[in-house]
């Protein structure tokens, strides 16, 4: 029985796949280092077009984007895209303008300078993700 239970220090722990989009390099730095210190593992993209090629060829548990990069709408086109892959990853906007009304119908708007909100929000999306995942397992199963 001993040799069946593996020790705590030789578990292997998947951390959660944030795919992180935005145009300007101090803020995707600085948001990529707080996610990171939060416990996420994560890629990121400079442009709307990286980050369709990023969703392409691997799987995430959310995509955060940039509202406004290279066009006013490049963070909406990104999250349309990510909506549209298979594994139906959580999707999130932010913007550092404060007086942005972007249109939202589908949306969640972070304010990444609200580092514990930030991460709590995060956090929020990627288990209400796998709530969704679980849900539409068992409606197979039955």
């Amino acid at each position: 029985m001993a040799s069946s239970i593996r020790k705590a220090s030789e578990l292997e722990f998947e951390l959660a796949r944030v795919l992180l989009v935005d145009d300007d390099l101090t803020s995707r730095l600085t948001l990529k280092t707080v996610l990171e210190a939060g416990g996420y593992a994560v890629d990121s993209a400079a442009s709307a077009a990286e980050a369709v090629g990023k969703l392409d060829a691997s799987q995430y548990e959310l995509v955060l984007s940039d509202l406004q990069m290279e066009s006013p709408e490049a963070g909406l086109k990104v999250l349309a895209h990510a909506r549209l892959m298979d594994y139906k990853p959580a999707t999130a906007l932010f913007t550092s303008y404060h007086n942005s009304q972007p249109d939202l119908r589908r949306s969640v708007l972070i304010k990444p300078e609200d580092v514990p909100g930030l991460l709590g929000k995060v956090a929020d999306l990627i288990s209400q993700r796998a709530a969704r995942i679980v849900a539409r397992q068992l409606r197979r199963v039955n």
